[in-house]
């Protein structure tokens, strides 16, 4: 007997609404009296004053739990209507569309420019013939006429495609004019295709549809009472939408009226003139055959049509045999189109009529016009509402002091005047007991006010305990001492400081927004930890906010890739266009820059010179990325390695220290030396002053104290203060030497159109067995170029997760090629350092590729060869130690690299350097 699987989900709606029970609310606390104090309390009436103050508990409890249980939407609209819903969340045509990934999805978008009324995607097939003896590739197979045929292969290339486009109707304009629209047109339509590019994937040609010509002849009764002229525009209008389909635009009124959803409706790309039903489009294909049945239907329904007399169809090339008189077999990606041997005639009774062609032509016209508006309507309606809520003051808070009965005197109106002074003091202490209950509930409505900020995906605010004044409360000086008054944020130190674990409680508030959108950054979180210590968190705070607010682009483009065509040089380097996949991983990583650019030429400078006995030796300092240095080392090393080392550690002593210490540190306008701080202030002379860093976990010994210094020395204290918060802000912000470059293969082909490619110009392989994976090495492959110097970069754990990450945020069916490599600009000569030679390649390679007016490679200069050596040249890295397999026993673990069981990382570095 087989199980059957119980599908399990987590409610919504989890609420009891106990909270709302006043009489709920009181029995249980009357419960928990009798459990706690039922041999001392026995009076439980509710004259009891014990009793009075439950209820009055239980009655603010219950006014908290109805302003909770308030429509979301009231909760979270603001009373200034500038920070309404809107900018609190993503709207729906922000979030759910998505660049274009299937066929429907580019239909979609096409259909939607000016000119085009359909078009069909088709793979472009271009064999690429394969010598294993030589591990050559060309396009012609007779390039290899002395090999062997045991020895010859060949593949596809893959991602490649034609777009076959039906134009709009310009049959108005002359032979030259249309030649002319039509190209600009095209040229439309690259642009727009570019501009929304897959992943390893190019538009190889534009084609207009061919049409394949056949004639309908048809004898037609319609109507006495009917117009014939608009008959027959309607008869051909029906009948052109059938041999070729139009595809409608909708509206969103319309869409939710066919029982879509919105995330259905907004699936694909956003586009201009409305919506189109998927469903729709995918029967708007191109017709493989046209049916006399289907014909006989299409007029006869027709407004006006009686009955259809005689009607036929045939090809109008006599040389083509038709072999069924129902049914015409239209040749693979034509369109079907009616030719001048199509007659239609047209009867009322047995008189033939006579038709107007300039009255037809009108009711044409209409008929398009009708179609144009509907078009122009469903564009006036492509946005999903936002619900607009009433902003409810659920913060507001007034004392439940006042709504007492008078009898307790602790009301506005107080005691009478005859109020004895034990009466008096019994009041002030009651008044005083409720004040642990006052403070709760304010607190617990502030929260509730407080929650449309803490949600927010721009939200700002970095507190997450709230408390707010108590007011209304007769007396309240004669009961606090030293209560803040009209200051919320000293009011909320003052009572939770100590309670406010915020930066734990902040991830725990973006780590839910996250899980709304499906992602998660726990195991991220704990390997920075590993790296950066306690500072960790602040970090991957930082990070989790950057990651929402990017989430539009980097959810909706995950796949896309970046715009080569036509582009202007500063949209190729030092620019944001990049694939959507590194914008994608470089949040999920934490990278602070994700642009393209030189990566060898960083904030970090190497200086190379030589020790009195002619050794290198080598200094570091940071600078701002223009002419400002910011921090310098103050000792000279042996290698570059010992001297990043102390670098990074001066980095990363340098975001441990919060701004506040800094702030205590210059209070009073002088250095508080008994404040302990990463970044020192001293007096350089007499009224000048600088700052250095230091690890205060070291000993104060060879200069290892010490790590760099400040050159700039400032005659004010406030003005070495500024210096160090900027400093540290500029650190955590802008600091960076990580980046990546991404290079899709398929863009690296030769000319396919061109059948005469050298040998030269093709990617070089390894193809000794022939095997199908090693000799295609352009098809959805990519290679990814990575620092292999910098501080995270050089870490083999992180190395191994952001590979993971790479596989993982790649399309499935995108092959990676993960390097490791290069050094700083000046630490070894240019012609030396390959990240630096890769750059500078790539960069004049797009700088040339972007102006062609087709996907070919550069002519008259050398750029795509000098970029794919440049590519070959690429050293990955690794870690010096002795390769053995995990079937060695030894108990020297020291520098081994077991097979399988390794992730090879960094340089291993000596105490000496070595």
């Amino acid at each position: 007997m087989s199980s059957i699987t119980k599908h399990t989900s987590i409610p919504k709606n989890v609420s009891s609404k106990d909270d709302l029970d006043f009489y709920f609310l009181r029995d249980k606390g009357v419960e928990y009296i009798e459990e706690l104090g039922g041999e001392l309390w026995t009076d439980l009436n509710s004259h009891d004053p014990g009793i009075t103050i439950l209820e009055m508990l239980s009655y603010a409890i219950t006014d908290l739990s109805y302003r909770i249980d308030a429509p979301i939407k009231d909760l979270l609209t603001s009373e200034d209507a500038s920070e309404n819903i809107h900018h609190q969340f993503y709207k729906a045509e922000e979030v759910f569309p998505n660049n274009p990934v299937t066929e429907l999805d580019y239909r979609k978008m096409f259909i939607d420019l000016k000119g085009v009324r359909n078009c069909w995607l088709r793979k472009y097939k271009k064999e690429v013939h394969v010598n294993c003896r030589d591990s050559e590739l060309s396009y012609k197979k007779e390039t290899f006429k002395d090999v062997d045929d045991t020895q010859l292969d060949d593949f596809t290339l893959k991602g490649l495609y034609t777009l076959l486009v039906e134009f709009e109707d310009y049959k108005q304009l002359d032979e030259e004019k249309k030649k002319e629209k039509i190209k600009e047109v095209k040229e439309t339509i690259r642009a727009k295709y570019h501009a929304n590019r897959n992943l390893c994937e190019d538009l190889v040609e534009i084609k207009e549809v061919e049409e394949q010509p056949i004639s309908i002849c048809a004898n037609i009764e319609i109507e006495p009472e009917a117009n014939e002229e608009e008959v027959h525009a309607n008869v051909l209008f029906e009948l052109h939408n059938y041999l070729s389909p139009t595809v409608s635009f909708h509206s969103l009124k319309e869409m939710l009226s066919r029982s879509y959803t919105p995330d259905e409706i907004f699936e694909g790309p956003l586009l201009e003139h409305g919506f189109i039903d998927t469903e729709e489009l995918s029967e708007a294909d191109l017709r493989k055959e046209v049916r006399l049945s289907d014909l006989m239907k299409i007029i006869m329904n027709i407004e006006g049509v009686k009955l259809i007399k005689d009607i036929s169809i045939a090809h109008c090339d006599d040389n083509k045999e038709q072999k069924n008189e129902w049914l015409i077999c239209i040749d693979p990606d034509k369109k079907p189109a009616l030719c001048a041997k199509s007659k239609l005639n047209y009867h009322k009774g047995v008189l033939p009529l006579n038709l107007n062609d300039n009255e037809v032509a009108y009711y044409t016209r209409l008929l398009k016009e009708d179609a144009l508006e509907s078009k122009l309507m469903a564009k006036e309606d492509m946005k999903l509402e936002i619900p607009q809520g009433n902003h409810l003051q659920a913060h507001s808070y007034d004392t439940i002091q006042n709504d007492f009965p008078d009898t307790y005197g602790i009301g506005q109106e107080g005691l009478s005047a005859y109020a004895t002074t034990q009466r008096r003091s019994q009041a002030k202490q009651l008044k005083s007991y409720l004040l642990f209950f006052d403070k709760i509930l304010a607190s617990y409505f502030q929260h509730l006010g407080k929650v449309r900020e803490l949600l927010s995906i721009n939200g700002n605010e970095t507190r997450t305990y709230f408390a707010q004044e108590l007011t209304n409360i007769k007396g309240f000086d004669d009961l606090v001492d030293d209560y803040p008054k009209n200051d919320e944020e000293a009011l909320t130190s003052y009572l939770f400081e100590r309670f406010d674990n915020s930066l734990e409680r902040r991830h725990q508030i973006l780590d839910h927004l996250l899980s709304r959108f499906a992602e998660k950054f726990g195991d991220y979180v704990f390997l920075m930890k590993m790296l950066y210590g306690n500072v960790a968190e602040e970090i991957a705070l930082a990070n989790k906010k950057a990651f929402l607010k990017d989430y539009v682009a980097i959810s909706s483009q995950r796949g896309a890739a970046f715009n080569y065509y036509k582009q202007p040089k500063e949209s190729l380097w030092d620019t944001d266009n990049i694939s959507g996949f590194q914008k994608r991983v470089s949040r999920l990583l934490g990278l602070k820059d994700y642009t393209r650019r030189h990566l060898t030429s960083s904030f970090i400078s190497i200086i190379k010179s030589k020790d009195d006995e002619g050794k290198d030796q080598y200094e570091w300092e940071i600078t701002d990325g223009k002419t400002s240095v910011l921090l310098v080392s103050v000792k000279k090393y042996k290698s570059v390695a010992l001297a990043t080392q102390d670098l990074y550690n001066a980095v990363l002593l340098i975001i441990q220290t919060p701004e506040e210490k800094i702030e205590q540190k210059f209070e009073n306008g002088t250095i508080n030396d008994q404040i302990k701080t990463n970044i020192a202030p001293y007096e350089v002379t007499s009224g000048k002053y600088s700052f250095k860093i230091v690890d205060l976990l070291l000993p104060e010994s060879h200069n290892k104290y010490e790590l760099g210094k400040h050159n700039t020395s400032y005659d004010t204290l406030e003005d070495l203060k500024k210096a160090i918060l900027d400093l540290i802000n500029f650190i955590k912000c802008d600091f960076t030497e990580e980046g990546m470059f991404l290079v899709e293969h398929i863009l690296l082909r030769p000319d396919v159109t061109n059948s005469l490619a050298k040998k030269e110009e093709f990617m070089p392989i390894c193809a000794d067995e022939c095997d199908a994976c090693s000799i295609d090495p352009y098809s959805f492959k990519v290679s990814i170029v990575l620092p292999g110097y910098t501080f995270r970069f050089s870490n083999p754990d992180f190395r191994h997760y952001m590979e993971n990450i790479i596989r993982e945020e790649l399309p499935a069916h995108i092959i990676p090629r993960i390097c490791w490599v290069g050094d700083r600009r000046g630490v070894v000569d240019d012609k030396d350092n390959d990240l630096w030679g890769f750059e500078y390649a790539y960069k004049a390679y797009l700088e040339a590729k972007t102006n062609l007016d087709q996907e070919q490679p550069i002519k008259g200069n050398n750029e795509h060869k000098k970029l794919i050596e440049a590519m070959t040249q690429l050293n990955t890295i690794y870690p010096e130690g002795r390769l053995l397999d995990c079937t060695d026993d030894s108990n020297d673990i020291e520098g081994r690299v077991i097979l399988g069981q390794t992730n090879l990382g960094t340089l291993k570095i000596d105490s000496d350097g070595n």
